[in-house]
């Protein structure tokens, strides 16, 4: 299916939607690459990097050090300001709107098959996580 779509026009909980399967797919990938292979383990370590707070970490940084482009923060706060109709059960309202937020903008960019710009925003994702894991040991 070679569809293009308007990422504008769509809902922006569905680009979250496909943004946090994006996502998860990748730190999966980062993981089990990287010698973790126990399902335990893989969760517990997931959930450093897909946390609405670890997401809520991630774009705040990376808004701050100008890495998002002014088309993705145009996405980035569609999807923070979406109504989801849903209560977050571990975080905060705001952290979880962040984290839609940062998804919604993985997913539009993946749907406008973007996809060397959703692997470098992932890639420096990782990374950011990585520097926080690494400076709370």
């Amino acid at each position: 299916m070679t569809q293009t779509v308007d990422v504008k026009q769509l809902n922006p909980l569905a680009l979250a939607y496909m943004g946090d399967a994006v996502l998860d797919v990748r730190i999966r990938e980062h993981l089990i690459l990287g010698g973790r292979t126990k399902p335990n383990t893989l969760h517990q370590e997931a959930t450093k990097y897909v946390s609405a707070k670890a997401q809520s970490m991630i774009v705040h940084r990376m808004i701050e050090e100008h890495f998002l482009t002014d088309e993705e923060l145009a996405i980035f706060r569609r999807g923070r300001n979406a109504k989801s109709g849903t209560v977050p059960k571990n975080t905060d309202i705001q952290t979880y709107r962040n984290s839609s937020g940062f998804e919604a903008v993985l997913g539009g960019l993946y749907l406008a098959k973007q996809y060397e710009r959703v692997n470098h925003i992932i890639d420096y994702a990782i990374q950011i996580v990585e520097e926080a894991k690494g400076a709370v040991k």
